[in-house]
């Protein structure tokens, strides 16, 4: 089955390293745990320039000299993120094309059955260095990767219907491509979204889980990944019981998560 995943309009402009309120900075990804999966086939990637005559392909090309060699490094510091090993049971992905287009929105990944597509927008590109910013920019470049490459190698629910049908299904997705950018510093210390719900889904969803990984569980990213294997019908109490433990509850969690992080006070 194919499916099309896209970054939201929300996230313009957020890029850099992450925290979550008044909790410790989120740190990235240790190198070594990315040199691990060194030997690991990312998949044959194709990088496409769609549209090399707009100042966006222009720039992309001066901040990205080898647009292969660092997708391949941004999917295995993914891989890092959401597995313990590279023997794990993973998203086979044989081939990616990357591409860069001249088209209205940020980015998004399309594809199944081994090969993906992305698509990065040249205008995108062009706003966000509006101010001539290079680090901005490659920084930003960045966050949107890392979120698109989560889908592709990401695990999804079973039992609950797809991405267009079930919004448990959505929130999980893009939930956990938000918190591989968290988790490997892909937004600004103010990026946090207050309030909300986990059903919300990309920030809203990604700092709780990465709180829940530095609060509850260093594996907790990994661990909810494999639930979706695990836990047929997934729901997001069953997968929290199953990355942490039969006591913990979704909700109770969540409340627990906006009390620490300043959103909400506990009254008395």
């Amino acid at each position: 089955m194919k499916t099309h995943y896209f970054i939201a309009g929300m996230v313009l402009g957020l890029i850099g390293m992450s925290a979550c309120g008044n909790q410790k900075q989120t740190q990235e990804t240790p190198v070594e745990a990315v040199a691990t999966w060194d030997n690991y086939p990312v998949g044959h990637i194709v990088f496409d320039d769609q549209a090399p005559q707009t100042e966006g392909s222009k720039i992309y090309h001066r901040i990205v000299t080898d647009p292969q060699s660092y997708i391949a490094e941004q999917a295995r510091a993914v891989l890092a993120t959401l597995y313990d090993s590279p023997n794990d049971s993973i998203v086979p992905v044989d081939t990616i094309h990357y591409s860069l287009e001249d088209i209205d929105g940020i980015s998004a990944k399309d594809g199944g059955n081994g090969v993906v597509s992305i698509f990065y927008s040249t205008r995108h590109i062009e706003k966000s260095f509006a101010q001539n910013d290079t680090a901005k920019l490659f920084f930003e470049t960045r966050g949107v990767l890392l979120h698109e490459l989560t889908h592709a190698y990401q695990l999804e629910p079973q039992g609950i219907g797809n991405y267009g049908n079930s919004r448990v299904f959505w929130a999980f997705i893009e939930g956990m491509a938000d918190a591989v950018r968290v988790a490997n510093g892909g937004f600004t210390a103010d990026a946090r979204p207050k309030g909300g719900n986990y059903m919300d889904g990309y920030r809203t969803a990604g700092y709780f889980f990465v709180w829940l990984r530095d609060n509850k569980d260093k594996e907790f990213l990994r661990k909810f990944n494999r639930s979706t294997l695990e836990v047929v019908p997934w729901s997001f109490n069953g997968g929290i019981k199953y990355a942490l433990g039969d006591q913990y509850d979704i909700d109770e969690l969540w409340h627990e998560y906006q009390v620490a992080v300043g959103d909400i006070q506990e009254t008395k």
